[in-house]
C-alpha cells in the first residue's frame, strides 16, 4: 500500500497519535472523580496558607548564579565525552576544545571581576 503523499506515513502516525491523545484525555476527564472544594482550588493543598502575592521579584544575582551553573554544567557535559575520544580527534579536536575552554574561562573571569561569584 503506497501512501498518497511522500510523507503519508508520517501524517498517518501523527493523526493516530493525536487521536490517541484526544481519546485518552477525554476518557480520563470522564472517569476521574471530581469533587472541587475551596481548599482544593487554593494554590497549595498542604502546609501553611500562602501569604502575599505569588509573583515576587527575586534579586538578579540568583539568575546569574543559575546561568553560571548551567554554563559550567554544559562544560562538564562536553568535556567528559571529548576526553573519551581525545586521541581520535587529533590536534584539530584539541584546538577546538582549547577555544571552548578559553571562552568559558573568559566568562568565569568576567563574572568574578564583576563580583557575581560573591554571596551576600
Amino acid at each position: 500500500m503506497e501512501p498518497p503523499l511522500p510523507y503519508g506515513y508520517v501524517v498517518m502516525f501523527a493523526a493516530v497519535g493525536l487521536a490517541f491523545l484526544a481519546i485518552s484525555f477525554t476518557l480520563a476527564r470522564l472517569l476521574r472523580p471530581s469533587k472541587p472544594s475551596s481548599e482544593k482550588l487554593m494554590p497549595y493543598e498542604c502546609g501553611p496558607d500562602p501569604i502575599g502575592p505569588a509573583w515576587y521579584q527575586f534579586n538578579i544575582r540568583y539568575y546569574v548564579y543559575a546561568l553560571l551553573f548551567v554554563v559550567f554544567d554544559v562544560e562538564a557535559a562536553f568535556l567528559f565525552p571529548w576526553a573519551l575520544v581525545y586521541r581520535k580527534q587529533g590536534w584539530a579536536g584539541f584546538a577546538e576544545m582549547v577555544v571552548f575552554i578559553g571562552i568559558l574561562t573568559a566568562g568565569l573571569l568576567y563574572a568574578w571581576r564583576k563580583g557575581a561569584l560573591e554571596w551576600q
